[in-house]
């Protein structure tokens, strides 16, 4: 990869613009009786002003600094997608806990450089709780204070901490995906359900050992990758694969590779 420390912590500093620039959008929305729109039709996908403006602020803001890099975002989808740097971008990652007044939901941003993520930030606004990846290392920022992240080092499935953002058949999973997860909750201590991205930040604090999904887009995986992996964590398909490499965008995100191979076993029954 042809870039420098210092073009990184440059790039960092900016996403950590574009999340200060998100929350001025969506803070003053949650739990404000904001206005749900459904944009998947006979099914359930609720996108509000919150996200919408979010993203076209953090849109304009790249646009000005960074011109010639692309965009994929979930709201006004992919601009020069091409191009070696794009940001991906998701304002509002768990619209449906925003809309519920839950405060799990999360700004996800990526920067990409040939189509692999160098950098992110998985930012909750209403806890004041950001994670910041980036050189190989995750730190957590809450207030003024710094913490490294660093995954709890479960080994054993018997003994993880599970989650996923919905475990029904058809909801995210399909029938056999949700078979599959329910073997790997079976090992597990317990379960915990509906967190989405904030689940993944959980686990690069060391507050989660598993994170298993499927059906995920490009702009809600994207960040999580840095995340994870920089709190010395592995997160792949079901299969050991790079996230996006399947059809479905399953993701497998553990605490340790012991944890993470354990879980593979399982899941493929």
């Amino acid at each position: 990869m042809s870039f420098s420390e210092q073009e990184l912590r440059d790039y960092a500093a900016f996403a950590e613009g574009l999340a200060d620039a998100a929350r001025i959008e969506t803070l003053p929305r949650f739990r404000d009786g904001v206005s749900v729109s459904n944009k998947a039709g006979a099914s359930f996908d609720p996108v509000t002003d919150a996200d919408r403006e979010g993203e076209r602020v953090q849109r304009e803001m790249i646009a000005k600094t960074y011109p010639e890099h692309g965009i994929i975002g979930e709201e006004f989808g992919a601009s020069n997608p091409e191009r070696s740097w794009r940001w991906v971008l998701d304002p509002v990652d768990g619209t449906r806990a925003f809309v519920c007044g839950i405060a799990s939901w999360a700004t996800l941003i990526a920067l990409e450089y040939d189509q692999k993520p160098v950098l992110s930030v998985i930012d909750q606004p209403f806890t004041d709780e950001r994670w910041i990846a980036t050189g190989g290392k995750t730190i957590f920022r809450r207030g003024g204070a710094l913490t490294a992240c660093t995954t709890s080092g479960v080994t054993d499935i018997s003994t993880a901490r599970i989650s996923t953002s919905d475990p029904r058949p058809l909801a995210y999973f399909n029938d056999q995906e949700a078979a599959a997860f329910a073997r790997v909750a079976e090992h597990g201590r317990l379960a915990r359900f509906s967190l989405d991205a904030y689940a993944y930040a959980l686990l690069a604090l060391g507050e989660f050992d598993l994170v298993i999904e499927a059906g995920l887009q490009h702009h809600d995986y994207a960040a999580l990758i840095p995340v994870v992996e920089g709190a010395g964590g592995v997160i792949t398909n079901w299969r050991g694969e790079p996230v996006g490499s399947d059809d479905r965008n399953e993701t497998l995100a553990a605490a340790t590779p012991e944890l993470h191979a354990a879980a593979m076993d399982v899941l493929g029954g």
